[in-house]
């Protein structure tokens, strides 16, 4: 059906500010009349080597210019962007290409070795696209990014069009089980983004677009990577106004490289991901104090994980002109509340205004009135995305009817205030948010019990000061067998991404289950927590 689509409107940006940056990196600067046609050129190739309309291509990229020109290109296609967890292992890579029906991927030279061991076993991928880092040679089974770039072509419509239908999809943990594909079709995710900026109408209006962009928009530097929800979410607002997204050079996150980019760059806004990215800001700011400028920083903005409100004031002690957004938002539901520290002022941890949208749902499914006490899971209503890709079960249980209408639950148990405001209680699984990283604690506890020294495992979150919660492992031990902490964080770390490997391992005499094999993760908890 009609609406609106993110090539229609970067196109629009394109013409209108054809000199103005696209993206940045160190001393690199990608202008939008550039972007607009290495994106065509990227479109033309993936079209030509057989790809469909909705066929899936994934970003198996480090944040760079190409993530978001790739991007670009599949809008202009009509094609399905599909993120990848760069710090995935072999077996839950294939397990993510598979899943997506991914035909083309585009990846980073670094990534080549990890490929190569896996490109037979996600037989659906056709085209491979090796972007150039400096770690070697083309692989002879991949094109070059570079070669396809600069290739010459017309602005890239195709012969089927595009519409509002057309979907964005983001792969994450979410709550239980393996990453799942949260579909989000354009024209939604469009009007969501842009609401508080752009301000696109509920309708196409290509008279209403044209005017948009009269001079460039904000600068944007999303700290977080853009395979992540926040950080892609961040850089498609801001370059929907016009604007244009900083990328950092450095793979690892370093702070006082990300103020020294602030400041080159002058960057208006710096998405990040809770303490984890806060914490290192704070503490590089209270070292050297008068080292950077940061006059063009208008805020930060937070989504993912809650950050406390102790670094918050200690932000705005070196500069009290800043806003300090909390969003509490996941792939699955973007406006559920927000807190807004600024003044000088700082607002409580795990504290919101709800969206306008946002209601409190009980487990019985009725509406939970503000002001009640009572204690329900946070929905958000409106514009949101129509499913997980390929798993209706899941879906039917994310995205529910509450009187009529069509809310995104994601299960943040929450009280609401009779003023709106809603206090965030956590989830009510047992998943554990570890630096924006969402972690199963049943896919660990799995990886932990293929070492031949452990008979049981249970995972659990406890706090941690920097990255919200850490993973720690209560193990018991088959017979006399004594394994190591260092053995078995080693052991998970073979087979999974190293995030989710126990930072802690905390050996018990039994784990305690239950006569039909549950177990209590608070009791498992509470012993975690004083074996530490």
């Amino acid at each position: 059906m009609p609406g609106w689509t993110f090539a229609q409107i970067w196109e629009a940006a394109a013409d209108a500010l054809p000199d103005a940056p696209f993206s940045r990196q160190g001393d690199r600067t990608v202008l939008w009349r550039d972007a607009d046609r290495r994106a065509d050129a990227l479109a033309a190739m993936l079209l030509a080597r057989g790809a469909r309309r909705q066929d899936k291509v994934v970003q198996y990229l480090y944040n760079s210019p190409e993530y978001l020109e790739t991007v670009f290109a599949c809008f202009k296609a009509a094609l399905v962007p599909v993120n990848t967890n760069y710090r995935y292992t072999e077996d839950e890579l294939v397990y993510l290409w598979d899943n997506a029906d991914a035909i083309a991927v585009v990846f980073h030279g670094s990534f080549r070795d990890r490929i190569e061991a896996i490109r037979d076993r996600v037989p659906g991928v056709r085209t491979w696209i090796w972007v150039d880092d400096g770690s070697g040679p083309c692989p002879d089974w991949a094109l070059a990014y570079e070669e396809a770039a600069a290739t010459p072509t017309a602005r890239v419509i195709p012969e089927y069009g595009r519409d509002g239908d057309d979907l964005y999809m983001l792969y994450t943990g979410g709550t239980t089980g393996s990453p799942k594909g949260v579909m989000w079709r354009q024209d939604d995710l469009a009007v969501v983004l842009t609401g508080l900026g752009l301000g696109l109408p509920e309708e196409v209006d290509e008279q209403v677009l044209s005017t948009k962009f009269a001079e460039p928009g904000p600068v944007a530097l999303p700290a977080c990577p853009l395979m992540h929800g926040t950080g892609a979410f961040s850089s498609f607002g801001a370059l929907s106004s016009g604007g244009c997204v900083v990328c950092l050079p450095s793979r690892h996150f370093e702070a006082a490289e990300l103020l020294d980019a602030v400041d080159q760059h002058e960057v208006s806004t710096v998405a990040i991901v809770g303490d984890a990215f806060a914490k290192p800001i704070l503490a590089a700011l209270d070292a050297e104090p008068d080292r950077w400028d940061l006059s063009s920083l208008v805020g930060f903005i937070s989504s993912g994980v809650m950050w406390s409100e102790e670094t918050k004031q200690g932000l705005l002690a070196h500069r009290p002109e800043l806003l300090l957004i909390d969003a509490f938002s996941s792939s699955e539901a973007l406006g559920m509340g927000q807190s807004v520290s600024g003044g000088g002022a700082t607002a409580h941890t795990a504290t919101f205004s709800a969206g306008p949208l946002s209601i409190v749902v009980g487990d019985d499914g009725r509406r939970i009135e503000p002001g009640s006490d009572e204690i329900g899971r946070l929905a958000v209503g409106g514009r949101q995305p129509i499913g997980y890709y390929k798993d209706d079960e899941k879906s039917a249980a994310t995205f529910i009817e509450v009187e009529g209408r069509r809310y995104s639950c994601p299960g943040d148990y929450a009280q609401i205030r009779a003023d709106g405001t809603i206090t965030i209680l956590g989830r009510g699984s047992v998943c554990i948010n570890t630096g924006g990283e969402k972690v199963f604690p049943e896919e660990v506890e799995e990886a932990i019990k293929t070492h031949p020294s452990v008979r049981d495992a249970v995972v659990v979150g406890v706090p941690h000061d920097r990255f919200g919660e850490m993973v720690v492992a209560v193990v018991e031990s088959r017979g006399d067998a004594d394994v190591s902490e260092d053995v078995l964080i080693t052991h998970v770390r073979d087979r999974l991404a190293a995030y989710k490997a126990p930072r802690r391992v905390i050996p018990v005499d039994s784990i305690g289950r239950a006569a039909n094999g549950k177990v209590d993760y608070k009791k498992a908890r509470d012993e975690a927590l004083r074996g530490l």
